[in-house]
């Protein structure tokens, strides 16, 4: 079906720009909200570092995807205007501005703050000036024997050219002097860190002063320098690391073979376009401008780093360093009540639905629920989406095991989950060679529903048994993600899925559900009916509520439509994890509305959307955002919570109880900053906390 374009808006004035925040300036703020998780005192220590290396990581992906997307159109006179006006050049100089209080903010924390901390309990970085006689005895041999062998140093001359530099490795520019065996007179070289070697490097025991110290690779390739260029001087040497854009551009409509298209533009990947060059803060001018002119970039492309250049690298210490008293305490997913004292899964979805509520509850459940799938000889069919499945999932080899035992298998993958495409190209051979037939979804559009659908014969009828959720089929997600999930036997849903995966799979016309919203071509439609159905509440003089909880919003005609509510008279309570593009609290447009975001131990990955409806409320959980790509673009699915107990159960869970956040929770304000929500008198409440306990806590089988 050819892509279509939302209706126009109404004939108002919801839609003037200074009504809208940027997303990508909105994206950067969910950043600094992260970062407050790892200057917070109250965060375990080990568990702020993370959320500092967390910062670090995210801050590489939206310069790979956002400000590259962002220069690519803006450099190619193709930038219009989003929503909020802003024209591009305008966007990237408030990009900059901002991006450099982050960083600022993150080396200040690193320095001042987690550096002191972390020695304080025995856990240190140690910089060359710090190290011992005997620590720089062993570092030396160490480097001698491990690391140079291994090193291939560039000097640049007309016969060495500026090399090709892979995207976020690490690397030294050497300034050298003097004249080497052939009188060839030294100026500059590089050196690569080479990718086989660790980032950081644990000092044994042995030369340790008492608890854990570690070296960063660069500290150790600084110090040793010198014996790189043997009859050099060296000069000097300073750190930097290029970003690249990351997009993987496949014109789909016009390949035969998308994994093999993915796969060859997997390979240049690497090479990309620079987007951002990061470098020592010691760095002098005229390095800097060399290697602006290399990599074809501008002044306001250069981040100074007060510290490590690569210092998302010290977040890989977290899982090596066996003290729980620095952690968050751990604790063990349940598994869901109804599942406990019955075996067989397929009888107790027969009699009700389940809901899961991850991480507290179990990912174990749908493993099981799958492997019991795979070994009955009742179950003829499973059909099932893999967006983003992880190496350590138990789920593939559920599906092999399944066709090797005679069952009809199909797995949707989709290949352009961002990052993932090479695992999920992996994926899909693996599968494809064990006799599972594996699709790539539909031209155009990511496959971003997270599905699974199980055919069983009972008796003379086949019986459809469903698992949807709001979250990937990803095991270690699953223990850091909030996610809500259903199953259900529910013959409706059940029928309304096989049509989506015969969609998916095959060639057809629309398709009508009794059940299911379905993106691109019900769900954006329906929630805007239901936002304007709760309008019509309020202007007849009706209670009116709208609670979502999502992970972004920026779809301009929702937003539209969340404003005109708002001025009828709708209570709107909105939960966004990371990037909103509305704007809260404006007079005579959007005073009704209220945005929190929760950022704590667990990443906030749930959508739920809420309808009071006049006292018939209706909940959907779903896969999708409400933003463009997923309304407009993606095939995506929300499911409604059926029983009115499992239903109340997710809106005390999941909205009400985040509402009630004052210890993790952020405001929005209208200027499109957010402030810390704290207790004022009330009793201090982590919605997490409440949920650990809740459900994740001991208790007894019934």
């Amino acid at each position: 079906m050819p892509r279509r374009s939302p209706a126009a808006p109404s004939t108002d004035d919801t839609a003037k720009p200074e009504l809208f925040l940027s997303r990508e300036l909105a994206s950067l703020e969910f950043q600094f909200r992260v970062l407050a998780q790892a200057r917070d005192p109250r965060v375990p220590l080990l568990e702020r570092l993370r959320y500092l290396s967390i910062v670090a990581n995210n801050l590489d992906e939206f310069f790979e995807v956002r400000v590259a997307t962002l220069k690519q159109h803006h450099q190619g006179g193709s930038a219009a205007p989003g929503p909020d006006g802003l024209a591009s050049g305008e966007l990237l100089a408030r990009i900059r501005a901002r991006v450099l209080d982050l960083v600022e903010g993150q080396y200040t924390t690193w320095n001042d703050e987690l550096g002191p901390a972390l020695r304080a309990e025995r856990i240190d970085f140690l910089t060359r000036e710090r190290w011992s006689k005997l620590q720089r005895r062993w570092l030396q041999g160490y480097f001698e024997n491990e690391v140079l062998p291994v090193l291939s140093p560039l000097g640049l001359d007309p016969a060495h050219p500026f090399p090709r530099i892979l995207n976020k490795t690490l690397n030294l520019a050497v300034v050298l002097k003097g004249r080497d065996a052939f009188g060839r007179e030294g100026h500059m070289a590089l050196v690569r860190a080479p990718r086989s070697l660790p980032r950081i490097i644990r000092l044994p025991d042995e030369v340790c002063e008492g608890g854990d110290q570690y070296v960063f690779l660069a500290e150790l390739l600084q110090a040793f320098v010198d014996q790189m260029f043997p009859g050099f001087k060296v000069v000097g040497s300073y750190q930097f690391r290029v970003t690249r854009n990351s997009e993987l551009m496949v014109e789909e409509a016009g390949v035969e073979n998308l994994a093999t298209a993915l796969s060859e533009e997997l390979l240049g990947r690497g090479y990309a376009r620079p987007v951002r060059l990061e470098i020592s803060n010691d760095c002098p001018k005229a390095i800097v401008s060399l290697l602006i002119d290399n990599f074809a970039l501008e002044e306001t492309d250069v981040y100074r780093c007060n510290g490590p250049v690569n210092i998302i690298r010290a977040g890989s210490v977290y899982p090596q360093l066996d003290r729980p008293e620095l952690k968050f305490p751990r604790f063990t997913p349940q598994p869901p009540a109804p599942f406990e004292s019955e075996k067989c899964k397929f009888n107790v979805l027969r009699q009700r639905d389940v809901l899961l509520h991850h991480p507290y509850e179990s990912f174990a459940a749908v493993v099981e629920l799958l492997r019991q799938a795979a070994q009955d000889p009742q179950v003829l069919a499973i059909k099932q989406t893999l967006y983003r499945a992880g190496a350590d999932t138990p789920l593939v080899g559920l599906l092999v095991e399944a066709a090797r035992n005679g069952k009809d298998v199909t797995v949707v993958i989709e290949l352009r989950a961002r990052f993932d495409e090479a695992d999920n190209i992996r994926l899909a051979t693996a599968l494809q060679e064990a006799g599972v037939q594996v699709v790539y979804g539909v031209v155009g559009y990511k496959t971003h529903a997270k599905m699974l659908l199980i055919v069983r014969r009972e008796g003379e009828a086949l019986r459809r048994y469903v698992h949807l959720s709001t979250g990937n089929y990803h095991q270690a997600n699953s223990r850091a993600y909030t996610d809500i999930g259903l199953m259900t036997a529910d013959a409706e849903i059940g029928e309304d899925m096989h049509k989506v995966f015969q969609q998916l799979s095959g060639l057809g016309p629309m398709i009508e559900l009794k059940r299911l919203l379905h993106s691109p071509f019900t769900l954006y439609r329906s929630v805007i009916e239901k936002i304007e159905r709760e309008t019509a509440h309020a202007l007849a003089g009706r209670p009116a509520r709208i609670v979502a909880k999502l992970n972004a919003l920026n779809e301009a005609h929702v937003i539209g439509a969340l404003y005109r509510a708002s001025r009828a008279g709708v209570e709107i309570d909105l939960i966004v994890r990371g990037s909103c593009t509305l704007r809260p609290g404006l007079p005579g447009v959007s005073e009704r509305i209220r945005v929190r975001s929760i950022v704590g131990r667990f990443l906030e990955h749930s959508r739920v959307y809420w309808f009071a409806n006049d006292g018939q409320p209706e909940l959907y959980c779903a896969s999708a955002d409400w933003m463009e790509r997923n309304l407009m673009r993606r095939i995506e699915v929300a499911f409604p919570i059926l029983d009115p107990a499992l239903a109340q159960r997710v809106f005390d869970e999941a909205l009400d109880n985040y509402l009630a956040d004052n210890t993790e929770a952020w405001r929005l304000d209208g200027d499109g900053r957010y402030h810390r929500v704290e207790p004022d008198g009330q009793p201090p409440h982590n919605a997490q906390q409440a949920l650990l306990a809740k459900l994740a806590g001991d208790r007894k089988p019934g």
